[in-house]
């Protein structure tokens, strides 16, 4: 995901540095290239061997050392960086940084940087709270730095509040987020349906389906990396979401409706990965149903159907797709679908096909429009998802 791409670590004398080791090691397995710098602090709490062991590449921590390529370090090591991420940032090197104060390797060689720069504060919360700290934060922010707001909780002071630095999953996905894709699609607004829906039978009981929610999740994440404005309606599912997404939850298949409906006039593409059942439970009371003795059949109704409500209502410029899963005649009734929604494409599966279907983090899709139906080999979710976002936006 990462190949190719340079993340300069700048990290400083914060109990929370040993937290970094777990990062670079991580951004390591995405194959991006992880050069470290310690400012002197730093080295109290972690040592240089740490990451060097992890990252192949020598730590930089000083200046002025003389055992090194007969090059401008500070300046050499600016040039390569995809992103500069300070973290765990103390209120020392904020008030550096925010003045333009370079007198040593980490703030000299960051002020050579032109990428992407990204800072986690980490401190005890009266010092984090402190006018002056978030002044300077104030103008980090102005110079276009992207501050990653500190976590509350226990601090190693003994303290409780904010000032924790957030765990090293949350730090990669802010680089990720940054580096993972081009930003194709910067500036649209997508809508992804996600996850089962359920329908109350009584209190106690409902009626659902197998969908996982992991294709639509995929979805998500993929058009979010690829700078979109993603709003993510999904049903209950054991996901996590992904970040920087709006997440909707909703029960039922008229929440679902409601919700997208609500949020569809202002999109730019929806993408209805949901697996919403088609009926739910009649509001005929059980006084009026007469059932014979062993009879446990409970009267249904249709609910709403989302897609074609979408289809029959979209303004100019708008992008459908709908998803159909077939166990036989997939091609056929999934290009009476296309037609019948009124959407411009649908990613077809037959469930009976190996890899395919609910639960699996593999697909096997057909991605037909009116121009032809492609078919994709099996591959992950992830890989899915970008294939979709190409070409729906090639439509």
């Amino acid at each position: 995901m990462l190949k190719n791409k340079c993340v300069l670590l700048g990290v400083t004398g914060s109990i929370a540095a040993y937290k970094i080791a777990s990062l670079a090691s991580a951004l390591k397995k995405l194959h991006c290239d992880v050069q470290v710098i310690m400012t002197r602090n730093a080295q109290q709490f972690i040592t240089p061997v740490t990451f060097e062991t992890l990252t192949g590449h020598k730590c930089l921590t000083d200046t002025f050392d003389r055992n090194f390529t007969f090059e401008v370090e500070h300046i050499s090591v600016a040039k390569r960086a995809d992103l500069v991420l300070v973290a765990p940032a103390t209120a020392n090197i904020i008030g550096k940084l925010a003045h333009g104060i370079a007198d040593d390797m980490l703030s000299t060689t960051v002020l050579a940087c032109r990428c992407p720069l990204l800072l986690s504060p980490a401190m005890n919360t009266a010092m984090y709270e402190n006018p002056v700290v978030q002044d300077n934060l104030a103008t980090l922010k102005r110079y276009g730095w992207q501050i990653i707001e500190p976590a509350s909780g226990h601090l190693a002071c003994g303290d409780t509040g904010a000032g924790k630095m957030p765990e090293p999953e949350t730090l990669l996905s802010y680089i990720t987020r940054e580096l993972a894709c081009e930003k194709d699609l910067s500036g649209k607004k997508i809508l992804v349906t996600a996850g089962p829906t359920q329908e109350a039978i009584d209190p106690v009981r409902y009626i659902t389906n197998h969908s996982s929610g992991k294709m639509g999740y995929a979805i998500a994440r993929a058009a979010m990396l690829r700078g979109a404005d993603v709003t993510l309606v999904t049903g209950q599912t054991t996901l996590t979401p992904p970040p920087f997404v709006d997440v909707v939850p909703i029960v039922s298949a008229e929440d679902m409706f409601r919700e997208v409906c609500a949020r569809f006039p202002e999109q730019d593409a929806v993408i209805k990965a949901a697996a919403v059942a088609d009926y739910t439970p009649s509001t005929v009371s059980s006084e009026k149903v007469k059932k014979k003795e062993g009879d446990m059949s409970i009267p249904l109704r249709r609910t709403p159907d989302i897609l074609q409500y979408l289809g029959e209502h979209r303004r100019e410029g708008q992008r459908l797709c709908g998803f159909s899963m077939e166990t036989e005649h997939m091609l056929e009734n999934s290009r009476v679908k296309l037609e019948k929604k009124h959407v411009d494409m649908i990613a077809a599966n037959n469930l009976k096909t190996d890899g395919a279907g609910f639960g699996t983090d593999t697909n096997v899709l057909t991605l037909i429009t009116k121009d032809g139906a492609e078919e994709l080999p099996l591959m992950s979710k992830d890989e899915a998802a970008q294939r979709i976002l190409d070409r729906l936006f090639q439509i």
